[in-house]
């Protein structure tokens, strides 16, 4: 009961509860509620409550139901009557309501005044509602104890910054303790956060973005962190290309930092342009990237980080550099250095250039076996030792990369993939790499099409196997 009452003591006057009618009404509401007759003589409520027609229950339901529509109805009616400043309601009362719903916060009948007072604004310049209420309502949402309409849930994250940080890091929390084996199981959980559709708007893309950066730089750019953000980006693409072109924002409010021709180069889906294009659409990537990283002045590694994460957002791009390097690409130093870069963006004491030559020395090798329908597991290993041997991490990455995609789509390494990926994951760090670009690849191949059914086959027993792994 003294949360009611409190809400009671919150309201005055509004609206009708402001007239004499409704001042009546409340102070014999008041008075029934709080007289100390009746709370000491139960069975007298009882009986009072038994002549207006109702049990308990429902009398204390029908209360809190009036007192809530009552609230919802000044509210909604306030938002519409911002000029007439004698029936504005006071930004005061607005914050005492918010702090009177805390104790009440999971109760459903309170939903509609939830919802309205997160629309709500009345037209102050500073956040009205409390932050204990904005906190309440987002633990609450967190622990799905409230349910609430999408937007309400996107006004929340737009006036309340740590709730759509909670949001995120619990987004990527989820994913992680998962066991990831599809992406559509990934793409799935993405869709139902709500994050998506939020991010529509620029200044939430700005934010969720920056987490992603900031929480891929913590875990030393994991590759399950990396496979999630990548699949965030193709969803958020996706609701882009539907939205209706008038309510559409320039491609500048989400990018506002980058070259423009560079972000619009690699927000083109695959499935976009025929795969006959791809080679030339990879090559004008790496050459604007290129010019960008190594003819102009990266005044700090922030500014060349912020470019490489732009990049790797859309780590599709890069899965398909590699494929296309394993398909006889016509200009394989063009993909070698979009893919060096990605593995290794710093060009500090020349690891970058050095990951260039040893990935090119490891291409070579692989080209000169491509074309071969038998090839030994004794062979190729002897190509490839400084999988192991080398000294740099980013060019483990980078020939690891190359050597799967040569497992996956040459006629030879159909033979012996599932020995030789056995034996990466086994002797190396690189399972992780190893599986997260065998699901990318799997998603891609399912949604871009165009491969044979040998190559489809493999990489569903390919992942079978490391599930029975893990």
């Amino acid at each position: 009961w003294p949360p009611f009452l409190m809400f009671l003591d919150a309201i005055a006057p509004l609206g009708h509860l402001g007239t004499q009618d409704g001042l009546i009404s409340r102070s014999l509401l008041c008075h029934l509620l709080s007289s100390s007759k009746w709370e000491r003589n139960e069975a007298e409520t009882s009986t009072f409550i038994s002549a207006l027609g109702y049990t308990s229950a429902d009398y204390y339901c029908h209360l809190v139901e009036n007192i809530v529509s009552s609230l919802v109805t000044e509210l909604r009616g306030n938002q519409f009557n911002e000029l007439n400043i004698q029936g504005r309601i006071s930004v005061s009362h607005v914050n005492a309501v918010s702090l009177f719903c805390i104790p009440l916060i999971t109760l459903p009948d309170l939903t509609p005044l939830l919802e309205t007072l997160l629309d709500y604004h009345g037209g102050a310049s500073k956040e009205i509602l409390s932050s204990e209420f904005l906190e309440a309502v987002n633990d609450a949402l967190l622990k799905k104890k409230i349910s609430l309409s999408e937007a309400a849930i996107f006004s929340l994250w737009h006036r309340h910054l740590p709730s759509l940080e909670s949001a995120t890091l619990n987004l990527l929390d989820q994913l992680i303790s998962l066991q990831i084996n599809s992406l559509e199981k990934v793409a799935c959980v993405i869709k139902d956060s709500l994050l998506i559709q939020a991010a529509s708007h620029p200044a939430i893309f700005r934010i969720v973005n920056e987490i992603f950066k900031n929480v891929l730089l913590e875990t030393d750019g994991a590759p399950e962190v990396m496979t999630i953000i990548q699949v965030f980006m193709q969803l958020f693409i996706q609701v882009q290309q539907n939205e209706n072109k008038q309510h559409k924002f320039p491609l500048k409010a989400y990018f506002p930092h980058h070259q423009q021709p560079l972000v619009i180069a690699l927000l083109r889906r695959p499935f976009e342009l025929p795969s006959t294009h791809w080679l030339q659409h990879l090559k004008h990537i790496s050459d604007m990237l290129k010019s960008i990283v190594e003819d102009t002045n990266i005044s700090s590694f922030a500014d060349l980080y912020e470019i490489w994460f732009l990049v790797a957002c859309f780590g599709e791009w890069l899965d398909i550099a590699a494929e296309q390097l394993m398909k006889g690409a016509v200009a394989p130093d063009a993909l070698l250095w979009l893919l060096a870069f990605y593995y290794c963006p710093e060009n500090e004491n020349q690891q970058r250039t050095q990951t260039m030559v040893e990935s090119r020395a490891v291409y070579s090798h692989l080209m000169m076996f491509y074309n071969r329908t038998v090839l030994s597991f004794g062979e190729l290993q002897a190509s490839v030792n400084n999988i192991a041997d080398t000294e740099q991490y980013h060019t483990q990455c980078l020939v690891t990369h190359l050597l799967t995609n040569f497992l996956l789509f040459s006629s030879g390494g159909h033979m012996i993939a599932q020995e030789f990926i056995s034996h990466i994951t086994e002797t190396t760090d690189m399972s992780k790499e190893v599986c997260t670009l065998l699901i990318r690849t799997a998603y891609r191949i399912k949604h871009n099409g165009g491969e044979n059914q040998r190559t489809v086959k493999l990489l569903n027993e390919l992942l079978q196997k490391l599930a029975l792994k893990v």
